[in-house]
């Protein structure tokens, strides 16, 4: 009984905090469509654009770590210190991180949409449009093998790769805030 009042507890303080993922995730579309607009030609630039993503994807792991239970609290810090630390060394090591870049956007995509796949299943039942959640999983993973290509050497595309992983982020950070204000209307007359 003591678990389910703190596993009660623990998602009434998430509920809460639904607007923020609502303000993180249309930042993070209009920080996607601010991407595709500008034009990055250089290699520095990319580069530099990338450590920006990398550091904002951070802190918004870390930032969400608030909502989630303790296994998960950590899974969300390590990806948020990886981000951290991807975003400081495309900064400090630009030229180097032009090379790797569709690499950790391709591992990046598979890993999210994969969890975004999970996680619109064990949703199934609580939210209607799971569905949503689950087309965009797999669009993320079919594009991870597409960023897996020999695509690296050309700038635009590695943009690209950037702009989908701030439109993928902030469409799953607004799946996350309606799902967490629908709880909170169900945590409400309980």
């Amino acid at each position: 009984m003591n678990i389910e009042l703190e596993e009660r507890e623990v998602a009434a303080s998430a509920a809460k905090m639904w607007w923020v993922f609502l303000l993180t995730g249309i930042a993070w579309l209009i920080f996607a469509l601010a991407v595709f607009q500008w034009d990055f030609t250089t290699v520095y630039a990319v580069s530099y654009l990338f450590g920006f993503v990398a550091l904002l994807a951070g802190v918004n792991e870390f930032m969400s770590m608030g909502v989630w239970t303790t296994g998960w609290k950590i899974a969300h810090g390590f990806l948020g210190a990886l981000f951290i630390i991807a975003g400081i060394w495309a900064l400090v090591h630009p030229h180097n991180a032009f090379s790797t870049l569709a690499a950790l956007v391709g591992f990046f995509l598979l890993f999210k949409g994969i969890f975004d796949i999970m996680v619109s299943f064990v949703a199934k039942s609580q939210f209607e449009l799971w569905w949503l959640q689950l087309v965009l999983g797999i669009i993320e993973v079919l594009l991870a093998f597409w960023v897996a290509g020999d695509f690296r050497k050309k700038a635009i595309l590695l943009v690209v790769y950037v702009g989908i992983v701030a439109l993928t982020r902030g469409i799953t950070e607004l799946f996350l805030a309606f799902k967490l204000h629908r709880l909170k209307k169900e945590l409400a007359p309980a």
